[in-house]
């Protein structure tokens, strides 16, 4: 029986754009919070044939409404990661939205990786005070053998946007693929009030 988070704010889960299974991280997170009485919100995106930028980011939008500003935590995972630095670049509509506490980006691909119906997402902003100014902390999480990120998220994202990224080894893409189905470390970070996300 997993422990009871202690932090209980609502929790924000951005899927890659193909979705995730039902045996990735997300889906089970979803359970884990929303069985210890956590509200939960898993954001739908457009159809992969009708998706763009605009799109993708009202989606974004509309999951975040009615969201208490500093009061909830976003966990965003693969290309999903690039749409919220996007939202982050885009001032007029990140300020039009609810503010979160702490944002998590799991997994990012590398900006130059092929992304099938998401290509839109390139060039992907990397603006150091426009993520700053989007949520109170975030944090970076990613594997050292990522196929989608080769360099690793430290050297991709870590660098540019100047801030501290958490490395697991042998992680891949962070995936039920490579083992992260269900995933202890994700939910431990749900219940702490810190932003640093603990392998």
């Amino acid at each position: 029986m997993p422990r009871r988070p202690t932090r209980t704010v609502p929790t924000v889960l951005l899927p890659g754009p193909l979705g995730a299974s039902d045996q990735d991280w997300q889906p089970w997170l979803a359970d884990q919070l929303r069985g210890a009485g956590r509200e939960v919100r898993l954001a739908s995106w457009p159809a992969p044939d009708a998706a763009d930028l605009t799109g993708c980011l009202a989606a974004l939008r509309n999951c975040l409404a009615g969201l208490p500003d500093d009061g909830f935590d976003v966990l965003a995972h693969s290309a999903a990661c690039l749409l919220w630095l996007h939202h982050a670049a885009g001032e007029a509509q990140a300020a039009s939205s609810p503010r979160p506490s702490r944002v998590a980006l799991v997994a990012p691909p590398a900006p130059e990786r092929p992304l099938p119906a998401w290509d839109f997402l390139r060039p992907v902003p990397l603006q150091v005070d426009a993520l700053r100014r989007a949520a109170d902390g975030t944090v970076l999480v990613g594997s050292d053998d990522d196929p989608d990120c080769p360099g690793g998220v430290a050297q991709i994202f870590g660098a540019p946007l100047k801030m501290a990224a958490t490395m697991i080894a042998g992680a891949g893409s962070l995936t039920a693929a490579s083992g992260y189905g269900p995933w202890p470390a994700v939910l431990d970070w749900c219940g702490r009030d810190n932003l640093a996300f603990l392998a």
